[in-house]
């Protein structure tokens, strides 16, 4: 009886530990703002490091094909490019003004691009 009556305490321990984990762990994430450093203009981008992670608004202008497009805030252009699987369904056209979340790509053999992991369609 003293078995089964430990082994009856410690389920309902576990069950109540784990319901108290799940409510303050539902696999979430951060939703507040990006650090205000990660926002650059195209011109600035251009001009940054390998791998700098950055947060461009503006609009794409045009497909310059293979997965690259022509980016364009007030600052000027600069290449970006976007996986197909990045797009998460959105459908976006000249006119949409966007976020592209990425980090800058740099190659000795290319200027300065940026490579996106997110678009988010302002």
């Amino acid at each position: 009886m003293k078995k089964l009556l430990a082994v009856s305490a410690l389920a309902v321990s576990v069950a109540l530990s784990s319901a108290a984990f799940a409510q303050h762990n539902m696999g979430g994430g951060y939703t507040g703002p990006a650090a205000s450093n990660l926002k650059v203009t195209a011109a600035e981008a251009s001009k940054l490091s390998d791998d700098t992670p950055v947060i461009l608004t503006g609009k794409i202008e045009q497909s310059m094909g293979d997965e690259k497009y022509m980016f364009r805030d007030a600052s000027g252009t600069i290449v970006v490019e976007i996986d197909n699987d990045n797009w998460n369904g959105l459908s976006v056209g000249p006119n949409d003004v966007v976020e592209l979340q990425g980090e800058i790509d740099a190659d000795m053999f290319q200027p300065n691009m940026v490579d996106i992991d997110v678009v988010v369609k302002k």
